[in-house]
C-alpha cells in the first residue's frame, strides 16, 4: 500500500545498532527522515547513507533527525555502521513488516531474495503525518534529496 502525504505514518519499534528499541513515537514532536535501503555494504546504499552522514548537518539545521532502515540484522548493520562512521541510527527490520507497512518493499529483488526493502524516503512530520513519500523502484537510484529537505523547510 502506497503512502501519500498527509497519511498517518505507520509505527514502527526496530533495534538499532546497540540493540535499543528505537519507535516512531520516540520523534514525536520533531521532523523525521526515514530512509529504507535494500542491504549493507553494496555500493548504492554506502553511497547514499555517506552522503547521508556528510550532510547531517543540512538537517540537523532543519531540526530534523534521521534514522535508515534495512532488512539486515542489528549486528550487520552495527558492523556497517562503524565501517562507514555514519552518524544516526540504523534500524533492523529483519521481519520485514516495517517496509511492507510503508508499501517500500521488492516482492523479490536480486539473486532471488524476497522481501527486501525498496530504496526510500519519507518525511514524517512532528504530528506523525508523511510529508513526503518516493519510494523507487530502481534500486540503483537514489532519493531526491533536494526534496527531502524541501519538505522540512
Amino acid at each position: 500500500m502506497a503512502l501519500n502525504i498527509g497519511d498517518t505514518a505507520p509505527s514502527f519499534s526496530l533495534y538499532d545498532t546497540d540493540k535499543n528499541q528505537v519507535q516512531l513515537a520516540d520523534f514525536q514532536g520533531k521532523d523525521l527522515v526515514v530512509l529504507f535501503f535494500p542491504l549493507a555494504f553494496t555500493s548504492v546504499c554506502t553511497t547514499e547513507l555517506c552522503s547521508m552522514r556528510d550532510n547531517i548537518g543540512d538537517y540537523n539545521a532543519l531540526n530534523a533527525e534521521v534514522v535508515a532502515i534495512s532488512i539486515d540484522t542489528p549486528f550487520t548493520l552495527g558492523k556497517f555502521k562503524a565501517e562507514q562512521n555514519l552518524n544516526f541510527p540504523l534500524l533492523s527490520d529483519f521481519n520485514k513488516e516495517v517496509s511492507k507497512a510503508y508499501g517500500a518493499q521488492y516482492d523479490e529483488f536480486v539473486l532471488g531474495l524476497k522481501g527486501v526493502a525498496k530504496r526510500s524516503a519519507f518525511v514524517v512530520d512532528a504530528e506523525g503525518k508523511i510529508k513526503y513519500a518516493e519510494v523507487l523502484d530502481d534500486a540503483t537510484k537514489l532519493p531526491n534529496f533536494d526534496a527531502v529537505k524541501a519538505a522540512l523547510s
